[in-house]
């Protein structure tokens, strides 16, 4: 092991870093679109159903296949990694995004609208609060998946711990495998639990914000 460390120990925190940003860079433009998206389609439920459909069949396509699409356009390289995973980010977070907000009470947002709130008013200060529970889980599911799914990144030159995997099967150095599957995993029970404490944080601000309001 510490042989290893010794060899590979700047290399693993560069490609855990470059795991890190590719896998974070994604994750905030998943929620950067899928969050307002979601809040659209809560107005429109007949569009929302066949979009998240149409959505939800688009992202069987393997994610090698969705890797190989973006090459012809943006080369290789991490920009094209990103977008691949951003792809595939959307559906958990803008399905329950309209799932929550869809299914806030109405009762309230009915209160809410008795006591002046315009519609925006009613969607940061009684909606968004109230269905954060149910975003925030889209949002971890999104993150641990595509911390793993940021390995496959070192298919197109990406970076990341992908390379230490492959690295490894080529090679036949199950210890470049490993090196490269451990950090992997920890940086997913990391973020899970971050963001567990800051749906926490923000839930508890939320209720707070949402009861002065009523």
């Amino acid at each position: 092991m510490m042989e290893f460390l010794a060899e590979h120990g700047t290399e693993l925190i560069i490609k855990t870093w470059e795991h890190f940003y590719i896998s974070l860079a994604a994750i905030v433009l998943g929620v950067v679109v899928a969050v307002p998206l979601g809040i659209i389609f809560s107005r429109m439920p007949k569009i929302a159903d066949r979009f998240i459909s149409v959505v939800g069949i688009l992202q069987t396509i393997p994610s090698l296949a969705i890797l190989a699409f973006f090459i012809p356009i943006l080369g290789v390289g991490k920009i094209p990694a990103i977008l691949a995973l951003f792809f595939y980010s959307l559906l958990p977070i803008l399905r329950n995004t309209y799932i929550g907000v869809r299914d806030v009470d109405k009762g309230v947002i009915e209160a809410g609208k008795g006591m002046g709130m315009s519609n925006w008013q009613s969607i940061v200060k009684m909606e968004l609060p109230l269905s954060l529970p149910v975003i925030m889980a889209g949002i971890r599911l999104s993150t641990v998946y595509l911390i793993g799914w940021a390995a496959l990144a070192a298919f197109i030159g990406g970076g990341g711990l992908g390379d230490f995997i492959f690295d490894g099967l080529n090679l036949y150095q199950p210890s470049l495998i490993v090196a490269g599957t451990v950090p992997a995993t920890i940086l997913a029970l990391i973020a899970d639990r971050s963001l567990a404490l800051l749906e926490s944080r923000l839930t508890s601000d939320g209720l707070k914000e949402s009861s002065d309001a009523a």
